[in-house]
């Protein structure tokens, strides 16, 4: 229920309602306090329009978020995490998850120095999902008539899972990989990189990337080209999760990232920032 249908229900103030829920959520975390972190997801959310973002920090393996704060995505404000939660408890970091931002590894490895990191799987995936919109966009500009017909209006058809697709849906996929071999292609190649986080080892997972970008030779599949380069970059903490103590749920922390994202829009227009910060924090916490 929102704060509106209670203040309704119960025939109170709306601004009443809120001052219970914040005193409710802020005794939820006295009861509840930040125990030292082995592992820690890092990500980032924007407020209301425009680049105003604050980062959001969670601890994996007890599966909360543990501090929302700094005032943008800078290694200034990454370190404000870290000096909050001091000395003794970053020393028992072990694993950052994180997306491929600079300022991010920057502290996490001076403030953090012993914590091995990771990059977020699902960041990577949407990094080639965009490079496979690319691909679609390039496809559209280059073909005409009847064959620029079947990729029109078939973005979210093509960048889906297939699993969510209606029948409907599935039907008009088959249909425009079968009539463009080139975004058949792409398509394939992307369908098959999640199968990198299931090696065990990192001579395995190398391997597998190796094979993965011999498939591009000869494709003319520039944004695919691009997006290599990226990994390339970024290698060591793509494959560190290849190492069994870097064995997170990343399940979760796509989970946790979607469930902050609908409290976001939930508390989207409230411009009350300290109410966000707590709905966030609570999130996951057991009711009183």
């Amino acid at each position: 229920m929102t704060l509106k249908d209670v203040a309704k229900e119960l025939k109170l103030d709306w601004h009443a309602v809120k001052a219970l829920d914040k005193e409710y959520m802020q005794e939820q975390l006295l009861r509840n306090p930040v125990a030292a972190p082995r592992a820690i997801g890092i990500d980032e959310i924007s407020l209301r329009k425009g680049h105003i973002y604050r980062i959001v920090v969670s601890d994996l393996e007890r599966g909360r978020p543990i501090w929302f704060g700094g005032e943008d995505r800078s290694e200034e404000s990454m370190d404000m995490f870290y000096e909050w939660l001091g000395a003794k408890k970053t020393k028992k970091i072990e694993l950052a998850v994180m997306d491929m931002w600079k300022p991010f590894e920057k502290s996490t490895k001076k403030k953090a120095s012993g914590a091995a990191i990771l990059y977020d799987k699902f960041h990577v995936m949407r990094h080639l999902g965009d490079a496979l919109d690319d691909v679609r966009k390039m496809e559209y500009s280059r073909l005409s008539g009847k064959d620029r017909s079947y990729i029109k209006g078939q973005k979210y058809t093509l960048l889906s899972n297939r699993e969510n697709l209606t029948l409907d849906g599935q039907k008009a996929l088959k249909k425009l990989l079968k009539a463009n071999k080139r975004l058949n292609v792409a398509y394939l190649l992307k369908e098959s990189f999640g199968q990198l986080w299931s090696y065990q080892t990192q001579g395995w997972a190398r391997r597998f990337f190796d094979n993965w970008k011999d498939a591009l030779k000869w494709q003319r599949l520039v944004p695919y080209e691009k997006f290599v380069k990226m990994i390339e970059r970024h290698w060591d903490g793509i494959a560190a999760y290849s190492r069994p103590e870097n064995k997170v749920s990343l399940g979760f922390v796509e989970g946790m990232n979607n469930k902050i994202r609908v409290i976001q829009r939930r508390a989207y227009g409230l411009r009350d920032e300290e109410y966000l910060r707590l709905k966030i924090l609570t999130c996951m916490l057991k009711e009183l």
